[in-house]
């Protein structure tokens, strides 16, 4: 939509016009199957491809032989909680992860759980902190893998990947990170931080959807992973099924565009913070996690006693969201504020903000100009907003 300002980029992104006309040419002019190695065309598929895993492993600082394509983060979440817990029976059934993660993690976790899993969902703190002494406690000698996020979804929250992964090492237990939210917003170097398995999808930095990478770090005593999806032994038997070539050469350049020509990081905190300060302006709204380490392109902002879905039904101009996109069509509160601490009242009344590199400015202007109108407009139609002017709630 021509007018739409959009606000909703941890949901999924734009492909950028460089992408795609990268990816243009495997749809129409080299259609070939990338494992028919046999003709000009196939070879030249196939070659698109490796030159993509090349780009990814640039961008992580690591070898071409660590990554692996895959449908996107829900895939590989699935694929390494599964074959892990499968593989890794014979030293112990403990996994630990977060009360705050993505549902496509903790879903998988309740299924395994069914199956004899044993879990450790570490609470946070308000900011959604983990308590890394809890952690480091929670690790026993049959813990086989800890799943974290780099950063959250809706709140923006960034662990402390570094000292996560130094506990781990030092625990030997794995470290699966779902970096879904972080590639593409800030750097990561896989040389330097020594997370054992990692997961990524190329629609949350301006590539296609459908498409993402798993890195599996190559060591001493090989990780074990059963592969999810079996078949014609593409990816070296790990990731069965036809090469999606022009996907694969979208996610390529996305991410080597992020490299190389992204806006910087303080440039997008600086307008994130621009809204922030202003919507603050209204009485009764707070951002959470504000003094913690976030993205820079995330605001979850709470405009107490309205709802978030009164709010942004009257603000049809903006895309905006609830919270993850994943469960947006729900009308339960966020798990992730409710581990936080937060009240039920103020979850369902928290918005998320997602700018992106293509945010500008005159955008955020406008959203601030939007959201202050409608939401005095909506407090003044609204009972519980008049019950606490009156003081006859807090």
């Amino acid at each position: 939509m021509k007018d739409l300002i959009y606000l909703d980029n941890n949901a999924t992104t734009k492909i950028i016009d460089q992408v795609w006309d990268t990816m243009v040419p495997y749809f129409i002019h080299n259609y070939a199957n990338a494992s028919s190695l046999y003709h000009s065309m196939g070879r030249e598929a196939n070659s698109a491809i490796e030159k993509a895993r090349s780009q990814v492993s640039k961008a992580l600082n690591c070898q071409t032989k660590e990554i692996f394509f895959n449908s996107g983060a829900t895939e590989s979440i699935n694929t390494v909680l599964k074959g892990v817990y499968k593989n890794y029976q014979s030293k112990g059934k403990h996994i630990i992860t977060a009360k705050t993660e993505h549902k496509a993690v903790l879903t998988t976790l309740e299924n395994l759980e069914k199956e004899g899993a044993l879990i450790t969902y570490l609470e946070v703190d308000r900011a959604g902190n983990i308590d890394l002494s809890a952690l480091e406690q929670s690790i026993t000698p049959k813990t086989i893998m800890l799943c974290l996020m780099a950063a959250n979804n809706e709140t923006g929250l960034v662990h402390p990947l570094d000292d996560i992964a130094q506990i781990c090492k030092n625990k030997d237990c794995l470290f699966f990170c779902d970096a879904t939210q972080y590639i593409g917003k800030l750097p990561l170097d896989l040389s330097k931080t020594e997370i054992d398995i990692l997961c990524l999808s190329a629609h949350k930095f301006h590539g296609p959807k459908g498409i993402g990478a798993l890195f599996i770090r190559r060591k001493t005593k090989p990780i074990q992973i059963h592969p999810l999806i079996e078949g014609g032994g593409q990816e070296h038997g790990f990731r069965a099924g036809t090469y999606n070539v022009p996907n694969i050469v979208g996610l390529g350049n996305a991410i080597a565009y992020f490299q190389e020509n992204n806006r910087d990081a303080k440039e997008i905190a600086h307008l994130r913070d621009y809204l922030e300060t202003a919507l603050c302006e209204l009485p009764e709204v707070y951002v959470h996690a504000k003094q913690a380490p976030r993205l820079p392109n995330t605001a979850s902002i709470c405009f107490r006693h309205i709802t978030a879905s009164e709010l942004m039904t009257s603000c049809p101009q903006l895309a905006l969201s609830s919270g993850s996109a994943c469960v947006s069509g729900t009308r339960d509160p966020s798990h992730v504020l409710l581990a936080m601490g937060i009240s039920k009242e103020d979850a369902l009344a928290t918005v998320r903000f997602s700018l992106s590199t293509l945010t500008t400015q005159e955008e955020v202007n406008k959203t601030i100009e939007l959201i202050k109108k409608a939401v005095q407009k909506v407090r003044e139609h609204s009972p519980i907003w008049q019950l606490f002017q009156a003081g006859l709630i807090t």
